[in-house]
């Protein structure tokens, strides 16, 4: 099933401000948040949805790359881990502030009632650069790579106490991971609720630490990971594989791998856009006589045929031969552009049959027939 448009979701304008999106997504987030809805899926996956739309919006990089590529732009393709759709856990741990104290001083993230709130650890986003061939970012690629991170602790599975189950609750909070105050003021009594700061909003405290991580959950080890990096991929874009960041402390949400695209320059071929360019010279007896040559593309070289009389400056195009869009709804072509090259210097034989040949009608330039190739480019360009 195809994914909605973001802005269709939250129903603000793709011209939205900052204010208007987080304003728009608090109404929904609020009509459909699990406390509100107990046992609806179909208002579950609707917050949910709201929330994924939310993430994107909210975040300037990610709102350009999907204006510019749409979901694509936030995911590969078929089986390439990239993008996805938002848990419980990372809804509540990144967007719980915007519920404020509309669920009684927090919410239980999934309906199960009680009020409670308690903080769930997300770990930090990893950033790498992957450098491509025009002939990967053409095919699209699987890239293997290895990455130093933190993973979760195997000794204590993550949960930071020495025999996982050392735990006592929390006796400020009492297990809800909120410090709840009543203020009077003049207009009566204001309730505030703020995070527990003896258990982190966890609402519980280890009480024999894991000597293998410290307590915190995490240790430092490596880890290959494989990316499938999609077809037509742009020179700086960035693509994000959920949950492949840091480990969270103590059994939290892991933080994302950010992949930052970087094309290696190829030698022969020159990308613009989906379409690629390249430079071909022939000699002048070649373009009055006509030839066939081999030129370069993306696919290995091809024959291609030269027409006798063809003008410097000429562009012959190979159809389908370039980039597919990131969208996978176009294709790009190959433009070749001809050049005649001009022999600076010349052998008294070679100098002597041009002197011949220079006053022949056939060797004198004509105007009228030359090929407006050139002035069609640039009209393009201009435009």
């Amino acid at each position: 099933m195809a994914k909605r448009d973001y802005y269709e979701i939250l129903g603000v304008a793709k011209n939205a401000n900052e204010a208007e999106i987080k304003k728009a997504y608090r109404k929904m987030a609020l009509q459909y948040h699990p406390d509100k809805n107990p046992g609806n899926k179909e208002a579950e996956e609707k917050f949910k949805e709201a929330a994924e739309a939310y993430e994107v919006l909210s975040n300037s990089e990610k709102r350009a790359r999907y204006d510019q590529y749409g979901h694509d732009g936030l995911r590969g393709g078929p089986g390439g881990g990239f993008g996805g759709g938002m848990s419980m856990e990372d809804i509540f741990s990144q967007f719980g502030d915007i519920f404020g104290s509309a669920f009684g001083g927090g919410f239980s993230g999934f309906g199960g009632g009680g009020g409670s709130r308690r903080r769930v650890n997300k770990g930090t986003d990893l950033r790498v650069k992957v450098k491509l061939s025009l002939k990967e970012i053409a095919k699209g690629v699987e890239k293997k790579i290895k990455v130093n991170k933190l993973v979760g602790c195997q000794t204590c599975n993550g949960s930071g106490a020495a025999d996982g189950s050392s735990f006592n609750t929390c006796q400020h909070c009492h297990g809800t991971g909120q410090i709840t105050r009543v203020t009077n003021t003049f207009l009566g009594q204001m309730q505030t609720s703020s995070t527990c700061p003896y258990c982190g909003g966890e609402g519980r405290t280890i009480t024999r630490k894991c000597e293998t991580c410290g307590g915190s959950g995490t240790v430092k080890d490596e880890e290959v990971i494989s990316l499938n990096i999609p077809a037509g991929v742009t020179d700086g874009i960035q693509l994000s594989v959920g949950g492949k960041g840091n480990a969270a402390p103590r059994g939290g949400v892991p933080g994302n791998l950010i992949v930052q695209i970087e094309e290696i320059p190829d030698p022969e071929l020159v990308r613009d856009g989906t379409n690629i360019l390249y430079e071909h010279y022939i000699s002048f007896p070649d373009a009055a006589l006509g030839t066939s040559v081999e030129v370069p593309t993306i696919d290995g070289r091809v024959r291609i045929k030269i027409d006798p009389g063809t003008q410097g400056g000429k562009v012959l195009r190979l159809k389908g031969k370039g980039i597919p869009s990131l969208n996978g709804y176009e294709k790009g072509d190959q433009l070749i552009n001809i050049n005649v090259w001009t022999p600076k210097n010349l052998s008294k034989q070679e100098h002597d049959l041009l002197e011949k040949l220079k006053d022949s009608e056939n060797f004198r330039p004509n105007p009228t027939s030359r090929d407006r190739s050139f002035f069609d480019r640039m009209k393009e360009y201009f435009q």
